[in-house]
């Protein structure tokens, strides 16, 4: 057993602060070992993410929180499945195993049976129960809880220890070892959802550790056989990917990898696959838009939570740069009932490997925004973004200006902000805008060495 750090205890406190004041405190502490197996997954995501207090959370956190799961598994959890999963809605039923197998790999684990048999939990512990269901339960007498609270404790130092031990295990990399050989190929040119065969040689292994990961994101990947040389996955979103062969814990090759949108693409977020709409329902009259007849076609409703929207063009831009460029837009997002009170929208310009992101909400909720340029990151917690706020429910223009590295960003002609990168240049592979409900796009384009760029 390792010694335990003062960090490492602080930690625990805290996390236990968080257990004993959230009305989760029913599945921390219930004899369920599925329970307890769960919440050890959620409390690790949540050190991971280092978002503060899951009882705070706020409906646009989960928003976020889907987001990175999708970034990193490829499967897309809905904000409602997440806030019923962290106990924020009642709803009397099991998660399924496919939320649970998302949730384990998004925690860096194979699938939900993986995590349940790691050294992570301790679920042997517990002894077994009803079926889980997450929703809060009746109070535990005083002494059964102030029993599982000292074995709680016990868990969660010996999970902070374990992974203070992994994380020093880092991936390192010898790309494109001659010993090895990797290529994806795709089955169809353009368009989603396509197929890509992985072909792979990685018999010059040591051990039988090898892995195939499909995103940036190496926490995504899939254990393959040393032994054969083919593997198929399923790509439900364009984009553009590093992906990687790796072998006894090393990257020993990369393989770019571009699935594209074959121009405008609209879709509606869910579980698994997406809803694709015609292109012909959405890019019309030299723009695109979702409104509440393609909606409601699609039997989608605006209450009492709006699909989540995304619009793609994923392409390849030949010479176009993040590092000098200026891109311009106009965006409208007239849903602004219910839940979606606060209008968030994110517009993303792919780059290779990397990625801008551009926040804008109505002007009531810039306390909630992050933007993010190639590495560099600013949250409105320490940052002054209320230049991004705007009335939505009007069309917004959008300017980004690079020179050098330096950006400026402008929102209907006034300067918002400023800031430089220090990621090494890269090309501009796609466009990527988010929203909730209805909304517009218009007016959309690039200009870099005098050339335009129309979309």
């Amino acid at each position: 057993m390792p010694q335990i750090s003062a960090h490492a205890a602080d930690f625990a406190c805290s996390k236990l602060r968080q257990v004993r004041s959230s009305s989760f405190i029913g599945l921390a502490m219930d004899r369920n070992g599925k329970r307890s197996t769960l919440r050890m997954c959620l409390l690790l995501i949540e050190k991971k993410l280092d978002w503060g207090d899951s009882a705070h959370w706020v409906n646009y956190d989960f928003e976020r929180l889907s987001d990175e799961v999708n970034l990193a598994t490829g499967v897309r959890l809905s904000v409602t499945t997440l806030k019923r999963i962290w106990g924020k809605l009642k709803y009397e039923s099991d998660p399924t195993l496919t939320t649970l197998n998302t949730l384990a790999q998004y925690a860096g684990y194979t699938d939900w049976r993986s995590f349940s048999h790691s050294g992570e939990n301790r679920t042997s512990e517990v002894s077994p129960g009803p079926p889980i269901h997450v929703f809060p339960v009746n109070p535990i007498p005083w002494k059964s809880r102030f029993f599982w609270f000292l074995l709680l404790l016990s868990i969660i130092v010996s999970t902070y220890a374990l992974t203070s031990i992994k994380t020093k295990k880092r991936v390192t990399g010898r790309a494109n070892d001659s010993s090895f050989s990797f290529r994806a190929n795709k089955v169809v040119t353009e368009g989603v959802p396509n197929s890509v065969v992985f072909h792979y040689d990685a018999r010059a292994a040591k051990t039988d550790s090898v892995f195939i990961v499909q995103t940036w994101d190496s926490k995504r990947k899939r254990k393959v056989s040393k032994a054969q040389q083919v593997h198929s996955a399923i790509y439900y979103y364009p984009g553009y990917f590093r992906t990687k062969l790796i072998a006894d814990d090393q990257v020993v090759r990369t393989h770019d990898l571009q699935i594209t949108s074959d121009g405008w693409l609209c879709l509606a977020e869910s579980e698994g696959m997406p809803l694709y709409f015609k292109k012909k329902e959405c890019v019309k009259n030299g723009g695109i838009e979702i409104n509440e007849a393609v909606l409601k076609k699609y039997q989608l409703s605006l209450h009492p939570q709006a699909p989540r929207i995304r619009i793609f063009n994923q392409r390849d831009f030949k010479d176009l740069r993040n590092d000098n460029f200026t891109f311009e837009t106009s965006v409208k997002n007239d849903s602004k009932a219910g839940t979606n009170a606060c209008q968030y929208m994110q517009v993303l310009i792919q780059c290779k490997n990397d990625v801008i992101i551009l926040p804008l909400t109505a002007k009531a909720c810039v306390g909630k925004l992050s933007l993010s340029v190639c590495g560099t990151v600013v949250n409105s917690e320490n940052a002054d973004l209320s230049g991004f706020g705007a009335d939505l429910s009007r069309w917004t223009k959008l300017r980004v200006e690079a020179v050098n590295r330096n950006l400026t960003i402008y929102v209907n002609d006034a300067k918002v902000y400023s800031l430089s990168f220090k990621h090494e240049p890269a090309a501009i592979v796609g466009l990527q805008y988010r929203f909730n409900g209805t909304g517009a796009v218009r007016e959309t384009r690039f200009v870099a060495a005098g050339k335009v760029i129309e979309l």
